[in-house]
């Protein structure tokens, strides 16, 4: 039996090891954490359908995330420094491109369907070498040491099992954030909550220092005072970060000018915390080593900006899970799995860290221009689909697709979003059905994959080719007509 190593039990960590019990094959878990809720997690994550959610869907958990998830957490404000609104943004009904969900709870989920005899608590690893033949030794500092003939390296950032492999260190950005948060934030930050709303603030004066703040479960709001600073700015001003006094005045002097609405945020906060934004160099590549791969930020740390880190780490596992299940070998299976994760990240990587350099202004101008989200939601939707279609089914064994019943499907063609009746029966891969009353034609099933055709009443009449996944009860895929492709989504009604 192959002997797997999991480093980490974060959202990449939990998903690797999910998907790989799911097909059988058993994984350890291996994390430095006393327990799964033995510190604080942080903030609030976006999950997008394209990666985090197929993640998860591949494991099982996609309907366990949405009963958990916020999607009305996907609104966003932006203001400048003087409090300013430059623009906002409200998600459809429906909308869950992008869904929220606390860094706890998803770990929380996450860990708790995991056999719980494969993850060890209170071990972090202190030391990783090669033992010969592709297998390797693994020291860990509570005198504990194990062999390993594949080690996965879902540790993060400063991850203990990178060296390994010879990739670069992670550089620092020149940017900081200060984890701030906010309690009980209705009653005790009413000023606070009402700027914040449902989702998240983003504020920033152009000159280096930004406020982002995003509500969380609970009636808690998280969020960040970020900086353009050197890694070490509190002790080159002589700031102790357990002060929390000496930390508020600094902050003030950091944050002088700007609204007194917003100040709340410098000098309210709980905590303070300090996270400097370290990154990999990109392109992302080390040396191919038999017995030991990354995913997550151990394999591409990049900036926050877009919200690609903890999506990518989840489909980094599910993928290298299925390679691992069914490729003949381990060297095959990482293989595999890096030719596809590799570009990806860079892909992802180089546009996540410039983001951050133009919103700080780093190293050229001031970028002014405002994402524009509900595009930025289909596009996600979108690539899920794509991206779904293009694979093969993986085989989880899980049981077989049911297609038949009715669905209330939400498509966006235009002049907002419009929902129609899909009713379907199956027999064998043939499908036929109707879709807001028009007959479906040449409807086929493949796996999880299915496509027909129909005619479209609104806004006007058209003929329109759909391919779609199913999950469950939930549909996912996009309609093609006459110059335009649009994508949509439903569920199951009976």
């Amino acid at each position: 039996m192959t002997r797997i190593a999991i480093i980490g039990a974060g959202p990449g960590g939990l998903v690797c090891a999910r998907v790989l019990q799911g097909h059988g094959i058993a994984a350890t878990v291996y994390d430095a954490d006393d327990s799964v809720d033995s510190r604080d997690p942080g903030g609030t994550l976006d999950l997008h359908a394209d990666t985090g959610q197929i993640a998860l869907e591949d494991a099982g958990l996609l309907e366990n995330f949405l009963a958990l998830a916020r999607p009305e957490g996907q609104a966003k404000r932006n203001l400048d420094q003087h409090g300013t609104e430059l623009s906002s943004y409200t998600p459809q009904e429906g909308d869950t491109a992008a869904a929220e969900i606390d860094r706890g709870q998803l770990r929380a989920m996450l860990a708790a369907h995991v056999e719980p005899a494969s993850i060890r608590w209170a071990h972090r690893l202190v030391a990783a070498s090669a033992a010969g033949d592709g297998t390797h030794r693994l020291r860990f500092a509570n005198g504990v040491t194990v062999e390993a003939d594949l080690v996965i390296g879902a540790d993060g950032v400063w991850s203990r099992v990178r060296p390994l492999l010879g990739a670069a260190p992670a550089a620092y950005t020149g940017v900081s954030f200060l984890d701030v948060r906010y309690d009980d934030a209705d009653n005790r930050h009413p000023g606070i909550a009402q700027l914040v709303g449902d989702g998240h603030l983003f504020a920033n004066s152009g000159r280096g220092r930004a406020i982002i703040a995003q509500r969380n479960s609970g009636g808690r709001i998280r969020g960040y005072l970020a900086m353009s600073t050197d890694a070490d700015w509190y002790e080159q001003f002589g700031v102790p970060l357990d002060d929390r006094d000496a930390v508020r005045k600094h902050l003030l002097e950091e944050f002088d000018g700007w609204s007194t609405d917003l100040l709340p945020f410098v000098t309210d906060s709980e905590s303070y915390l300090n996270r400097g934004i370290w990154v990999m160099p990109t392109p992302i590549a080390w040396t191919p080593t038999p017995g030991v791969t990354l995913l997550g930020d151990a394999a591409h740390a990049m900036s926050p900006f877009g919200g690609f880190g903890v999506n990518l780490a989840m489909l980094d596992a599910a993928e290298l899970a299925h390679a691992i299940a069914e490729e003949t070998t381990v060297d095959a299976a990482t293989t595999r799995y890096e030719e596809g994760m590799l570009p990806r990240a860079d892909e992802h990587a180089g546009p996540a860290n410039n983001a951050l350099n133009l919103f700080f202004g780093i190293g050229g101008e001031l970028d002014d221009d405002l994402p524009d989200h509900a595009a930025e939601h289909q596009r996600y939707q979108e690539a899920a689909a794509t991206y779904r279609l293009a694979r093969p089914t993986p085989s989880t064994g899980t049981p077989a697709v049911v297609a038949e019943g009715s669905w209330t499907i939400t498509y966006h063609a235009g002049g907002g979003p419009k929902k129609a009746e899909l009713v379907l029966a199956a027999a064998g891969n043939q499908l036929t059905g109707t879709f807001d009353g028009a007959t479906v034609k040449d409807g086929h099933l493949d796996g999880r994959s299915l496509r027909f055709q129909a005619r479209l009443t609104s806004p006007f009449p058209m003929k329109m080719t759909c391919t779609a996944t199913i999950d469950a009860d939930t549909i996912t895929g996009e309609a093609k007509v006459p110059m335009m492709t649009f994508p949509f989504t439903g569920s199951r009604t009976s």
